[in-house]
């Protein structure tokens, strides 16, 4: 069922119940499996998402995946269930997206881990979508922060990401002049129907290390899309974060008890 932007604009409220500045529900979990090294199950809305971490392990001399001695290298692994969305399509490690994913994922921690301390070994982050209902990408950062924070591996601070779109509307006294409203976090029926972006921020200020735009959109609505994007991703930042400080806290009880 399309956007009905006119009932959005009068209401104030879209098709979910939320504001345009407001995230959905975010549950998140570390330590989730014993057997990895760190792991962690995150929901954003309706998206579900494990992701467990192993390493950094060493490697043989010669071995396949672009490790370089002096640093080590970040493998992931992306896997979607086929029961995860409406298409029950099952996807192959050839799947387009799923490379982009991957490739993006890597690209984004080996900028933000420490990986100078583990010469000559490799990272896995090995992700697992159960259920897709859009920020499907902006899921797997944050699972795979959550998932690396609990294996030990340095990092320079949290990569937290979330999506944002824009909807068109017009001014009532320039009809001809056209507005954007931005919208935060957008769930899977609204990916359909509206431009969107997937914005990924290193810490809690504004140094935007993820930007992947999905669709097209005119220039002068990009803008207003990325302030509402790093705005949303400040707000997953104190999320995440108490999420790792309860855990410590359950850690620190354990010990001292």
């Amino acid at each position: 069922m399309p956007l009905d932007t006119s009932i959005y604009a009068l209401s104030h409220l879209r098709l979910d119940g939320r504001r345009w500045n407001e995230l959905r529900r975010i549950h998140a979990q570390i330590s989730t499996q014993a057997a990895a090294d760190g792991s962690s199950y995150l929901e954003m809305g309706n998206t579900k998402v494990i992701c467990t971490v192993s390493g950094p392990a060493e490697v043989r001399r010669g071995a396949a995946g672009g490790v370089q001695d002096e640093k080590a290298g970040i493998i992931v692994e992306v896997g979607i269930a086929g029961f995860s969305g409406i298409e029950r399509k099952k996807r192959g490690r050839g799947d387009k997206r799923i490379a982009e994913m991957q490739a993006t994922i890597s690209s984004a921690f080996s900028s933000t881990l420490f990986t100078h301390l583990y010469p000559r070994s490799t990272i896995t982050i090995t992700i697992s979508i159960l259920s897709q209902d859009g920020s499907l990408l902006a899921a797997c950062l944050n699972a795979a922060t959550l998932a690396l924070i609990d294996a030990g591996i340095p990092m320079s601070d949290y990569i937290v990401s979330c999506t944002s779109g824009a909807i068109p509307s017009y001014s009532r006294t320039d009809p001809d002049k056209e507005l954007v409203d931005p919208l935060l976090d957008l769930n899977g029926q609204e990916e359909l129907e509206l431009p969107w972006l997937t914005v990924g921020t290193l810490g809690a200020g504004e140094r935007i290390s993820v930007c992947v735009m999905e669709t097209k959109v005119r220039v002068e609505r990009l803008e207003s899309m990325l302030a509402v994007g790093v705005d949303g991703c400040k707000q997953v930042r104190e999320i995440l974060d108490a999420v790792v400080r309860r855990r410590g806290k359950r850690v620190l009880e354990s010990v001292v008890r």
